[in-house]
């Protein structure tokens, strides 16, 4: 889990900095060579020996990575969505990705938990989309559909201004209630996964699944500040856990 963590750590590293769009590409473009490279023996960076070592131990599709780095670049060239189906392959990409990679890091290969996966790359994806509009607007990155945006009145310029109303908490309870749509279809994977994956999985969804509840709990208000968990939290879902872990409850 480390060392996919570090190869998609640094992908959105060098998608975020402070580069030029050309030299952004460009690292990207690096990356993706590099870690073919790797994959054919080479050892062009200090983290691809443990990379590679996980995903062939794993039997980690080697495709997934290369979709994974799909979206990290798509983000340089695309700044909006149409539709939800442009937006859901986009979350495919940057986390349905990642989910199947922990799947088979998981020791989990049925057909029957990928469209968990997928629900649960979703519903993490969306979460983060929408705790960071302010941030991603400034960015001149809009991920919410435009066609959903125009249902609710909702404009970019309203988006770049801030503008908290009525219009756009009925935007947000829409959203948001798709997304716990999206964490209920990935409960399913918790009786498919061993005790250490399930263990992770139950932080993870936890711990964003808790990030939703708090932008509900502000009235889906995500311009005043930015939506955090309390540290108390952090641990307690951290320590429930444990449990899980070892098989004690699932």
């Amino acid at each position: 889990m480390c060392a996919l963590y570090a190869f998609l750590r640094l992908a959105d590293d060098l998608a975020d900095s402070e580069e030029t769009l050309e030299e952004r590409r460009a690292a990207l473009q690096q990356l993706r060579r590099d870690l073919r490279q790797a994959l054919q023996g080479a050892v062009p960076h200090i983290l691809f020996p443990a990379l590679v070592d996980t995903v062939q131990r794993w039997q980690i599709p080697t495709q997934l990575l290369e979709e994974a780095l799909d979206g990290v670049e798509q983000d340089l060239t695309k700044c909006c969505y149409a539709t939800f189906d442009e937006l859901s392959h986009y979350c495919y990409l940057v986390a349905g990705t990642v989910g199947l990679c922990c799947m088979h890091i998981w020791d989990y290969h049925e057909e029957n938990g990928r469209e968990a996966a997928l629900a649960a790359g979703r519903a993490l994806q969306l979460t983060n989309i929408l705790r960071d509009i302010s941030e991603d607007t400034r960015r001149g990155r809009i991920y919410l559909p435009s066609e959903e945006m125009a249902r609710f009145g909702v404009s970019a310029d309203d988006l770049r201004q801030e503008r908290y109303d009525e219009r756009f908490q009925a935007l947000m309870r829409f959203q948001v209630q798709r997304v716990y749509e999206q964490y209920q279809a990935a409960a399913a994977l918790t009786k498919w996964l061993p005790p250490p994956g399930r263990a992770v999985f139950h932080v993870l969804t936890g711990t964003y699944r808790a990030l939703l509840d708090e932008i509900v709990r502000r009235d889906y208000d995500v311009f005043a500040w930015r939506v955090r968990l309390p540290s108390w939290l952090k641990v307690w879902l951290a320590v429930r856990a444990v449990p899980v872990r070892w098989g004690l409850w699932s």
